[in-house]
């Protein structure tokens, strides 16, 4: 492999997390300040940042994601706030079924 190559390939999983992180912020700028901003502002948990920002950092780590591999990051994450007691468990149910319908988005990155 050609040092070339090497300085200007990425890592599958970096592209990944890249597009998850970008997808976050977007999503959550849109949430936050968008037309229902206001009313999405009282409705934003900040666990939901941090669970996305793991799930994030996890998928730096691997080579190539895949949706089988995805689901399980995203489930091994929330398996840590579901323990978390100020944390409504529709709210975590919800969130976990939205960042799965997310793949989808993720998958076209690739």
């Amino acid at each position: 492999m050609s040092n070339a190559k090497k300085k200007s390939g990425t890592s599958v999983g970096k592209v990944v997390a890249v597009s998850v992180g970008i997808a976050a912020v977007s999503a959550a700028a849109y949430l936050l300040l968008g037309p229902n901003g206001k009313k999405n502002r009282k409705n934003m948990k900040a666990w939901m940042l941090k669970m996305k920002a793991e799930i994030a950092e996890k998928l730096e780590n691997i080579q190539e994601v895949t949706a089988p591999i995805y689901e399980k990051i995203v489930h091994d994450v929330a398996s840590k706030y579901e323990k978390v007691k100020n944390i409504d468990p529709k709210d975590l149910q919800d969130e976990i079924a939205h960042l799965k319908k997310e793949w989808k988005n993720i998958a076209k990155t690739k």
